[in-house]
């Protein structure tokens, strides 16, 4: 069977416009992912914004939170600590220390001080044993981050609006105050044969 010239070129034209199809069905493919992912590069930025937004409204949260705490505890602190034959004379908030380069290198919530002892107190909404952990390497090197401090009887104390069992018992061992909600006040977890370390 031989084939004519006539059928050799609609073949070649056949398979040109079945190549120039699939190209336009190519081309159409690559301007519809194109399409797509112009509007995913939108959605992702939008994304990116709103969750950056709701970040900023998270941490303005946890800094509120941080602060009802503290300010719970303060009245709190020096009721307990003057229970404990601690006259408390005064309590400076939100410590702040710095090394030569203006890296923060230490922070202490609450310092509860009179004439010979300082109480560094750590205050949380949910305390951990993490937390505690961070509180005893922070007093650990207080004195050298606020030499003012240097020459006074350093104690420490951890607070929470909740505090686990396990989480007190690990403070109590290590020789922290524990203070802990109850209802509308602070109340002091730590028994009266307590000795608390000093630092």
């Amino acid at each position: 069977m031989s084939v004519t010239y006539e059928e050799i070129l609609n073949l070649f034209r056949e398979t040109d416009r079945k190549f120039q199809e699939t190209d336009r069905k190519f081309q159409e493919t690559d301007r519809k992912f194109q399409e797509t992912d112009r509007k995913f590069q939108e959605m992702s930025k939008k994304t990116d914004h709103q969750i950056q937004e709701v970040n900023k409204a998270l941490g303005r949260q946890g800094n509120r939170l941080g602060e009802f705490v503290e300010e719970m505890v303060r009245p709190g602190v020096v009721r307990l600590l003057r229970e404990r034959q601690l006259p408390v004379h005064q309590v400076v908030p939100n410590m702040t220390a710095y090394d030569d380069s203006g890296q923060v290198i230490a922070e202490v919530d609450l310092l509860a001080v009179n004439r010979e002892v300082a109480v560094a107190v750590e205050c949380k909404s949910h305390l951990s044993v993490d937390d505690v952990k961070e509180h005893l390497e922070l007093l650990a090197i207080f004195k050298g981050c606020f030499p003012q401090y240097s020459g006074y009887q350093l104690l420490g104390a951890v607070a929470g609006m909740v505090v686990p069992d396990q989480v007190g018992r690990h403070a109590y061992r290590s020789g922290l105050f524990v203070l802990a909600q109850s209802g509308n006040t602070m109340e002091i977890r730590n028994d009266a044969g307590f000795e608390p370390k000093a630092w």
